[in-house]
């Protein structure tokens, strides 16, 4: 269906492709994973037509039709979300158009003379849309924006007035609506609650069509793709299996290929001592040369590509008290709308407490109480004694200094530090070199949150409030959070929608639904277990 042959392509001096071939055939789920900066997007450019390949072909089987969701959604406005959505639905947008268009002549007057010709093509049109669905399109493109957690209201209002996140989901939307004998899906995990990656989980599994996909969400990319197509070196290698699969394939194969080459190295140090022992005598003179010869001809194995990873360390941090926080008769709410009622909450140390709940059920609100950025209408937030708390949230990735340098960012906020030592928490969060001289403006998503946590721990809190922190990052630095959070000794309170984050750092769950907040000894997994559903919004 769709096939890279032999391609090649540079990025200034970067070498992104070199002489690289793989295919997506009909029916098949394909994740594409490799790191930032890798050519993931310029690999969808290419099968789009918006970029070309310098050597090499892109191919796409004739009358096949393409849907390309990314993280740039360009402008929207003047049109209901619903209306949004239906534009982009192939064919049958461009007759339901013509469609309008003929009704507006029949109503024109001074059209009257061509009334016929008007009719009788408005039959035409009128089939053409019946027979591609067109009357059942509304209803469609709102259980599409319905599972992607619009509400009837926000359906039909003004798209223009949505924020960023809710406008990636309507070009999300869009694409689903069509359903494209291809669909490709830059980030689609990207913004969206548990419960909407569920419901599109679900779609993407019933989808007959091919897909092409990156998502920095494991658990979704688990559930849904049967091959996965990496990106690595200017190589396109392709593994059969799942995101686990493809990992632990990749682990297997750098562990075989750093045994050869220990192999080769062991042998051609042999080869070399003989060389070097024995080329002055004339006795060896011929065995010397048989060798030389030999290893001029032996293929080198190349030892494994280490990737860079991101390495967080958690020094130890001093001891809270046993109750870490206390929320006593908590009121809280915004304008007619109540949030919080006489709400009781206690958080004791070593808890490891993550929220869960619908869109504007409170859980922002409620970690913003917790770390004093925001106050109860009625009732008392206590954070108790010896406490040193840790706050991430999306507000303050916002509040960086666009024309400050990560170094001048870390000097601003920690003066007394010497330079070794925030170059080394620079190197700990992934800035390493001329890193540290970007200005902030330039940074990505990833690169901000990374920047923000670093300040966050280089004074170790004993109580961490997360509020969304792996919305920006990679899968590799991710996993690297995950496995740093694990070894934190610390009481933690976070909200994410990440499931394989949930299950690997909770031990208690907070659950927020309209029928009051219930509390679940056991983590994320136990919950699963205990209410049937992974998320209260899929609750019956």
């Amino acid at each position: 269906m769709i096939r890279f042959e032999n391609i090649s392509k540079h990025n200034g001096h970067r070498i992104l492709f070199m002489e690289s071939s793989a295919a997506l055939n009909r029916g098949e789920k394909i994740g594409l994973v490799g790191p930032n900066g890798a050519g993931k997007t310029t690999l969808f450019r290419m099968i789009t037509g918006d970029d070309q390949p310098d050597a090499g072909q892109v191919s796409v089987e004739k009358q096949v039709s393409i849907g390309y969701f990314s993280q740039d959604v360009g402008e929207m406005s003047g049109r209901s979300a619903v209306q949004e959505v239906m534009d982009g639905a192939g064919p049958v947008s461009d007759v339901a158009k013509e469609m309008a268009s003929l009704e507006e002549a029949m109503a024109d007057p001074s059209q009257a003379d061509q009334m016929d010709t008007i009719i009788e093509r408005y039959g035409e049109v009128q089939a053409r849309f019946d027979e591609l669905g067109g009357y059942e399109l509304e209803g469609r493109a709102r259980e599409v924006l319905a599972g992607l957690s619009f509400s009837q209201e926000m359906m039909d209002k003004d798209v223009g007035a949505l924020s960023g996140g809710w406008k990636m989901r309507v070009a999300l939307a869009r694409i689903l609506l069509m359903k494209p004998d291809a669909m490709l899906l830059d980030e689609p995990s990207n913004h969206l609650d548990i419960e909407s990656l569920i419901w599109l989980e679900s779609f993407l599994k019933g989808y007959e069509g091919a897909l092409l996909m990156t998502s920095h969400d494991r658990e979704f990319m688990n559930r849904i793709v049967n091959k996965i197509i990496e990106i690595d070196g200017g190589a396109l290698n392709t593994y059969t299996g799942n995101y686990t699969f493809y990992e632990q394939q990749r682990a297997l194969n750098e562990k075989q290929q750093q045994a050869q080459f220990e192999r080769q190295q062991a042998m051609l140090a042999k080869e070399i001592k003989f060389i070097e022992r024995f080329k002055a005598r004339a006795s060896h003179a011929a065995q010397v040369q048989s060798r030389v010869k030999k290893l001029d001809k032996i293929e080198r194995v190349e030892p494994p590509k280490r990737r860079q990873t991101v390495m967080f360390d958690f020094p130890p941090a001093p001891r809270s008290g046993d109750d870490v926080a206390v929320l006593r008769n908590v009121h809280k709410g915004y304008g007619s709308r109540s949030i919080y009622q006489g709400f009781d909450f206690t958080i004791r140390r070593k808890e490891r407490w993550c929220v869960m709940g619908i869109n504007g059920a409170g859980k922002s609100t409620l970690l913003r109480m917790v770390a004093g950025a925001d106050r109860p209408d009625v009732g008392s937030v206590t954070v108790g004694a010896s406490v040193k708390m840790g706050y991430f949230s999306q507000h303050a990735m916002e509040l960086l200094d666009g024309d400050q340098t990560i170094f001048e960012t870390l000097e601003s906020a920690f003066p007394q530090a010497g330079q070794g030592s925030l170059r080394a928490l620079s190197g700990c969060f992934g800035f390493s070199g001329d890193d540290v001289e970007k200005r902030c403006r330039v940074l990505s998503g990833g690169e901000k949150a990374r920047l923000v946590m670093a300040m966050m721990l280089f004074n170790p809190p004993n109580f961490l409030v997360l509020d969304e922190p792996t919305n920006h990052l990679d899968l590799d630095t991710k996993q690297m959070l995950i496995t740093a959070l694990g070894a934190f000794e610390g009481t933690m309170l976070f909200v994410s929608h990440d499931r394989h984050f949930l299950a690997a750092l909770s031990n208690r769950v907070l659950e927020l639904t309209p029928d009051g907040v219930h509390q679940y000894a056991g983590g994320y997994t136990e919950y699963v277990a205990r209410t049937g559903q992974e998320a209260p919004g899929l609750r019956s």
